[in-house]
């Protein structure tokens, strides 16, 4: 069968389930007890006598139950299995959770890691079982796998989001969530679970000395994450149609954000000089994204063919040595991932790691590592936290600065944050003041 008519089968078969799935169980006669029934998830569901007034409405009453669960057989909370609850619950989050990042949904990613160590332990137990003890045994789980401590509490918590969701469906005993709420979510330094480290602002040498090694588009990013303290995911998205430039400072107005489904606004606010690295890039199609990986890349051949000093008439011609179906084209924006490993790629070749540690350029990078001892590794490690940076730390980095220099609450509303609590996690506290005051009063 040709690739055409696989994919005319395979729609066609979509066609059809979908249909199946919206088609609505009618009311039947059963002629053996005399009475009506409707087949729900295979399940026969009797309703009374075809006489009885009260029959079309525990139809009904049926059908819409059965429809409020996602079209889910109905099962005796006593005999459904962490497993069939987990299986559930998926069919229920992929529906629900549905903002997208870059293409991902990231909540049901975390929630995906979050069930793999539930699954894996109590797969095969009752779900009304599971109570607090199982829930610490869980959790030291989490612990051995390498999980620092906020990441636990976090990843508990939607545990309990899960049965919680169950108790709301009457798949499990209201009793299982209350108890699980009794077991309290890991303090500092009383839990064997490590400490993340603290994202800080970047200093501005490591940022300057990355330029000659990144692309103009992803060095035009860096300058607006330090110029607007927008999020990565936020500046890749950006199209020229999105950005208001009637006024002095140009507002860049998001549909889609982080915080969209609480019906929050986020806003970017352009400046002066934040507008001059931004111009050069809105002069395309209003509709098309202003960073564009392939823009870059072509770019960047442009400057290989400039800079060849192989004869033309020797060696590979340009075009003639691509692929016909290469396995990896660039795309028509950034992304959040390609936009960090572009910054790490960038940072290793500014910085490159001592001699032992660093990668031959005859080497592949598969034997380089393979290569490494566990010193070693440890070593590279220790290295690329003091010499590599992420753009994470250029929202800090700007949030330090526009909280010493306008306050908390400009630092707050230019962030698009809804509580100072949050800002204060970004912006440092400026300690010299702190220092002036106490030099000044003690």
């Amino acid at each position: 069968m040709s690739r055409i008519a696989k994919q005319s089968s395979r729609k066609r078969r979509h066609t059809k389930d979908s249909r199946a799935n919206r088609r609505v169980p009618s009311l039947r006669f059963h002629k053996a007890s005399g009475q009506m029934f409707a087949v729900l998830s295979g399940r026969a569901i009797y309703c009374g006598k075809p006489d009885d007034p009260a029959t079309e409405q525990r139809y009904h009453q049926a059908l819409a139950e059965w429809m409020a669960v996602g079209r889910q057989p109905p099962v005796e909370p006593s005999s459904i299995t962490v497993k069939e609850l987990l299986a559930r619950f998926w069919t229920h989050a992929e529906q629900y959770y549905r903002t997208l990042t870059d293409g991902r949904n990231k909540e049901l990613e975390q929630f995906g890691l979050a069930l793999r160590p539930l699954k894996e332990l109590y797969g095969a137990s009752p779900a009304a079982d599971f109570g607090p003890r199982a829930l610490k045994a869980l959790r030291q789980k989490m612990i051995e796998m390498g999980w620092c401590r906020p990441y636990i509490n976090k990843q508990v918590n939607r545990i309990r989001h899960v049965f919680k969701w169950a108790v709301s469906d009457e798949l499990v005993p209201g009793e299982v969530l209350h108890a699980l709420q009794a077991v309290p979510g890991l303090r500092k330094g009383r839990a064997d679970a490590h400490e993340p480290e603290a994202v800080k602002p970047v200093p501005m040498e490591l940022v300057e000395a990355i330029q000659p090694f990144v692309s103009r588009q992803v060095w035009a990013m860096i300058q607006l994450q330090l110029l607007t303290g927008a999020r990565s995911g936020e500046l890749s998205r950006m199209r020229p149609c999105d950005i208001d430039r009637s006024g002095e400072v140009w507002i860049y107005r998001l549909s889609d954000h982080k915080t969209a489904h609480h019906g929050h606004q986020r806003r970017v606010f352009i400046g002066p000089r934040a507008q001059k690295v931004l111009a050069p890039l809105l002069l395309r199609d209003p509709d098309a994204y202003c960073f564009c990986p392939a823009e870059a890349m072509e770019e960047w051949r442009r400057q290989a063919f400039k800079n060849r000093k192989t004869p033309l008439a020797q060696g590979n011609s340009p075009g003639t040595n691509c692929k016909d179906n290469p396995k990896w084209m660039a795309g028509e924006r950034y992304k959040t991932d390609t936009y960090r490993c572009a910054i790490a790629r960038a940072c290793d070749r500014a910085f490159p790691p001592p001699e032992g540690l660093a990668r031959r350029e005859d080497e592949a990078v598969a034997s380089w590592r393979r290569g490494l001892t566990k010193q070693q590794k440890a070593e590279l490690a220790a290295w690329r936290r003091t010499h590599r940076w992420h753009p994470h730390q250029l929202r800090h980095a700007y949030a330090t600065r526009i909280r010493k220099e306008f306050g908390l609450e400009a630092a707050q509303i230019l962030l698009g944050h809804r509580k100072a609590d949050v800002t204060q996690i970004y912006a440092e506290r400026d300690e010299q003041r702190a220092i002036a005051a106490a030099e000044k009063v003690g």
